[in-house]
């Protein structure tokens, strides 16, 4: 739907929100040398305080629960470092994350003390998220936090994660966090005012207003690239980390970090995305958007029948080659013969154990290797189908 005044509907799901989770972009925190802008970071902490607190004040039952997700890490480190622009190698980026992590959450915290809100660090890899327990000590954390009344304050942990642990950017950490926590909403804080139909700059294209479903977004021409050249996503990765949290169950508003209030009280700007689905179990939407494979698992045409048509576990007799160095417990990629992705799983195996397991009954292998082989190599519940 192109630009028009909204609808009730919108802005009462919007208003009706208890948790929310906002994500901010670097280029909406810093200056254009790279360093962080502290007029913008308080400017934004105004808003989100006035929402978190509520009529009464802290705790207030009015007020909202608030989850952030602030990019800004990297780009704050870039100035104290000499840097004059963002660097490409992973060392020097995870040296920039480890100078300015610390200044955005000092920002961070002297600017919601001025309202006696205290703020929680949470540093995140795509590690901590899709091993159960790592997952389960993550949903604690922030749960804890927001019933003590602090503001939890989440980024990629850019300082120790590897190009293989790596979320890539945070528009998708902030879908997955939202899904995490069980958000009533997502809000996507940009340097735009909302999704166009063409580039912004261009006279002639128009806001979105409303999308419902993926064919509202059919020959739509959408951008790569931000305008501060400090980030790491652009519109692509925010509409596709509005996709990822709409069909969680999750609706977002994706508009600009000057109108964040005007989002959460439920005016018609920016673009709405409605909820697309409903929300699945907590650890299969880390596990297909947010885990990468360290190894490949072959499956023959009836193990693949099995997996995705019966979703039942995957059996070593399904087996037919095995790729890759992982250990039990690492997230894997099920291929089809064709060498398709069928479905991610978390292993029960070392890679070093798979070969002589291959096509083999778990009764068999009971017998022979002992009862800790009587069991699935990927059992259903840590198992997701990516395509049917």
């Amino acid at each position: 739907m192109s630009e028009q005044d909204g609808s009730a509907a919108v802005r009462g799901e919007v208003t009706a929100a208890r948790r929310i989770v906002v994500k901010v972009g670097s280029s909406s925190l810093t200056t254009a040398a790279g360093g962080l802008d502290a007029d913008r970071v308080d400017a934004l902490v105004d808003v989100l305080a006035k929402f978190a607190d509520g009529p009464g004040g802290p705790g207030d039952a009015d007020g909202k629960e608030i989850v952030l997700v602030s990019s800004g890490a990297i780009a704050a480190g870039l100035a104290p470092l000499g840097l004059e622009r963002r660097p490409r190698d992973l060392a020097r980026q995870q040296a920039a994350a480890s100078v300015g992590q610390g200044l955005l959450v000092a920002r961070y915290t002297a600017s919601f003390a001025r309202y006696g809100r205290r703020v929680g660090q949470v540093l995140l890899t795509t590690d901590d998220t899709s091993r159960r327990a790592h997952y389960r000590n993550a949903t604690r954390t922030l749960d804890q936090l927001l019933a003590m009344g602090a503001v939890p304050i989440v980024n990629e942990n850019d300082t120790v994660a590897t190009d293989e642990i790596r979320f890539g950017d945070n528009d998708r950490l902030a879908a997955l966090v939202a899904h995490l926590v069980r958000a009533d909403l997502l809000v996507l804080l940009s340097d735009v005012d909302g999704l166009y139909d063409g580039d912004p700059r261009t006279p002639g294209t128009s806001r979105i207003a409303e999308v419902t479903g993926p064919k509202d977004l059919d020959g739509i021409s959408i951008g790569s690239a931000g305008r501060s050249g400090v980030g790491t996503g652009g519109m692509v990765t925010k509409v596709e980390a509005a996709r990822i949290a709409a069909a969680a169950g999750v609706p977002v508003v994706l508009t600009s970090a000057s109108r964040a209030g005007d989002a959460l009280l439920g005016r018609p700007t920016g673009t709405f995305f409605h909820r697309t689905g409903r929300r699945s179990a907590d650890r299969l939407l880390w596990l297909a958007h947010a885990s990468a494979p360290r190894g490949a698992l072959t499956l023959d045409d009836g193990a693949v029948r099995a997996v995705v048509e019966r979703r039942t576990s995957l059996l070593p007799a399904g087996i037919a080659a095995v790729e890759g160095e992982f250990t039990a417990g690492d997230p894997v990629e099920l291929r089809d013969t064709e060498g398709r992705a069928v479905a991610r799983g978390l292993v029960n195996f070392d890679a070093k154990e798979i070969p002589r397991l291959i096509g083999r009954s778990t009764r068999e292998l009971a017998r022979e290797l002992g009862p800790a082989y009587e069991r699935e190599v990927v059992h259903r519940d840590d198992l997701v189908v990516l395509h049917r």
